[in-house]
């Protein structure tokens, strides 16, 4: 007998070499039916391998992140049969579980293409295999044979990945008539997949490298019902109209151009007034917090950054060293704010009494992604961090982190993302080699982070190995108006920083000390924090916030006259206004503004003229019925004010 213990501590015995599926039936048979994955110690499991000593299990379902990485992982392997069946002698590469569903990059071969208009066939044969039931079967095997294996198959693809295995540690899964290299987990069988959707195909270079063979990546999403496919379906029609580079094209609020180059976007006067107003929202909060701004260049010598660990980390990443007529000299476009920071810290002596120092800056780093992953603002090239580095003793560590818990919950409350989730990012304990600092320093920086989520009472999920490389973090997963999750705002607690650049401090006993550097960032982005917002409003921004607040709409060009006059009143108030005098019927007007976003609607005509009002109709909630000018003003500034009340307890 072995001892199965579960997430609320209980103990079971069960007969050595129990599945999960075995320790669900005995639960619940209707919770049996549910289950796709198990845990056993902290490791996720096919739900139907053997459990062979004592161990800790947790059940998991489709709708737990789990249990979808198995089920869509299980999927991407029945893509592959169907592709095989399709397409004998296909070549397979990597086909991983992602976020929303799954991909396998493939090589049909010379001569064949696979386009959007093969995936209807596709998908009719991965519903045809998995109706037949087939189960997942784990196998481990040698080096030698599985060398063999594929070596019969003559796929080099699967070679070159098993060339970097260890002999010992490789296994394989079989379903059907399909066989593919894997560490899994899987479905017990294929019949758990019910509903199929294949969304795309894309080209991808082979391994990320744009020197190697580009494959054919196609893209697809299951699920145990249809209704939820059905729902997805909704989600992503509805996700396609609120795609932040269709609406920024719309509201020309950025552009990008190949002559600039790839993933360095450029702000339209619209856009950039948004991004000036964010700025100017958080700068009013961080004077209230003690920041002081700075602003550093856009480059640094590459011994900088060879300093911080930011070389070796994102080296691969970066665009190459410009060197300088002086020789051996090298300077980098930076890639973080925080080495120019940790100079800024540096540059006079500091006292415990002047701690803590925090220095805020809207940075702009670049780093040079891959073309094929560019995607509007979520991923570019060059990007704003609303970056501020808190230098501070290890006694008020805990404070300065809750304070910044404070500035993201008032910003997330005023920008209306109401649903999100903490994470607690640390450092995985048995891969010590991706990360910089000593144990201690390690221990002690996460000490600090779990304490102050548990002062604030905040429901975190703990996340080991997804921890910065110099220090672990608490993130914020936000999810949008479609129910998308999103990271958004970083908290990390660094000790490892402060020891590289040599930063000390003069303590209380007149010895030298180290501070520790908290790094922050509410926003992320600008450009990924805009993207996000443009997603969950659908363009509709808060007023405080909108390019133009109102448009005014003369009923014909009598009262142009009279529209000019508003607008002076308006523009003068404060309130951002154009005027549509265009000569088109009223009704067409009111649709092109509607769609235009923008939150009012003033109609002037010979009545408003003559009582020296507007007739007012908001976005979304129709007419609002006739004001005065100076009313006006006030109802909007009232409605701004609410917007950016503060319930919270924050300090502003």
């Amino acid at each position: 007998m072995i001892k199965i213990t579960f997430p609320d501590h209980s103990v079971r015995e069960y007969n050595e070499g129990v599945t999960g599926l075995d320790i669900a039936k005995s639960l619940s048979n209707s919770l049996a039916k549910e289950v796709v994955s198990v845990s056993v110690n902290d490791e996720i499991w096919d739900a139907s391998r053997p459990i062979d000593q004592d161990a800790t299990v947790t059940l998991h379902k489709f709708n737990e992140p789990e249990g979808k990485y198995a089920f869509w992982h299980s999927s991407a392997h029945l893509m592959a049969e169907a592709l095989e069946n399709l397409y004998p002698g296909i070549k397979f590469g990597i086909g991983p579980a992602i976020d929303n569903g799954f991909y396998y990059d493939v090589d049909p071969g010379d001569g064949i293409v696979i386009t959007d208009a093969d995936l209807p066939k596709i998908e009719d044969k991965m519903k045809e295999l998995a109706s037949r039931k087939n189960q997942f079967s784990r196998k481990k095997i040698t080096k030698k044979e599985v060398v063999d294996l594929f070596r019969k198959k003559g796929d080099e693809y699967k070679l070159e990945l098993i060339n970097e295995l260890e002999d010992g540690t490789i296994t394989i899964y079989e379903h059907g008539t399909f066989t593919d290299l894997c560490r899994g987990p899987h479905l017990p069988d294929t019949s758990f997949i019910k509903a199929i959707k294949l969304l795309n195909v894309a080209g991808a270079y082979w391994r990320g490298d744009e020197k190697r063979k580009q494959l054919t990546r196609i893209y697809g999403i299951s699920f145990p019902k249809q209704s939820m496919l059905d729902e997805y379906l909704v989600m992503l029609e509805e996700a396609k109209a609120r795609d932040h580079r269709k609406i920024g094209k719309e509201l020309e609020l950025f552009m990008f151009s190949q002559k600039v180059g790839m993933g360095l976007p450029m702000w339209l006067p619209k856009g950039a007034q948004l991004r000036e107003r964010l700025e100017g929202f958080l700068k009013k909060v961080q004077v209230k917090y003690g920041y002081e701004p700075v602003i550093t260049p856009h480059i640094g010598q590459k011994e900088l950054y060879v300093t911080s660990g930011h070389y070796a980390k994102y080296g691969q990443d970066s665009f190459k060293p410009i060197s300088t007529p002086a020789e051996g000299e090298e300077f980098l476009l930076k890639p973080m704010n925080c080495p120019h920071h940790c100079e800024i810290y540096k540059h006079k002596p500091r006292s415990y009494k002047d701690l803590p120092l925090r220095f805020a800056e809207f940075g702009t780093v670049y780093r040079y992604e891959q073309s094929g992953e560019l995607h509007g603002l979520t991923r570019v090239r060059g990007f704003t961090q609303d970056d501020a580095h808190i230098f501070c003793r290890p006694d008020q560590v805990k404070g300065e982190f809750i304070k910044v818990i404070d500035i993201i919950f008032y910003i997330f409350k005023t920008l209306d993302f109401k649903d999100f989730t903490a994470q607690v990012s640390l450092r995985d304990p048995n891969n010590k080699e991706k990360y910089i600092g000593s144990d201690e320093n390690w221990e002690k920086a996460e000490k600090a982070i779990i304490e102050a989520v548990q002062e604030k009472g905040l429901d975190a999920v703990v996340e080991v190995g997804e921890a910065a490389f110099y220090g672990p973090k608490l993130d914020f997963m936000v999810k949008d108006a479609i129910g998308r999750k999103w990271q958004l705002g970083t908290i990390q607690v660094d000790y490892n920083l402060p020891d590289r650049f040599e930063l000390e401090y003069i303590g209380s006993d007149d010895q030298k000390h180290r501070p520790v550097m908290i790094h922050r960032a509410p926003f992320g982005s600008l450009e990924r924090f805009v993207a996000v917002l443009i997603e969950h409003t659908a363009g509709k921004f808060p007023l405080w916030l909108t390019p133009d607040q109102a448009v005014i709409l003369p009923i014909s060009e009598k009262f142009n006259d009279y529209a000019e006059k508003v607008l002076k009143f308006l523009n003068n108030s404060d309130i951002r206004t154009l005027i549509d005098n265009r000569n088109e019927k009223i009704g067409k007007k009111i649709r092109d503004n509607e769609l235009k976003r923008i939150p009012y609607l003033l109609i002037v005509g010979e009545k408003e003229q003559e009582n020296n009002t507007i007739s007012v109709r908001k976005q979304g909630d129709g007419d609002k019925g006739n004001m005065k000018l100076d009313e006006f003003v006030l109802f909007l500034k009232s409605e701004i004010d609410q917007q950016l009340s503060n319930n919270s307890g924050l300090l502003i």
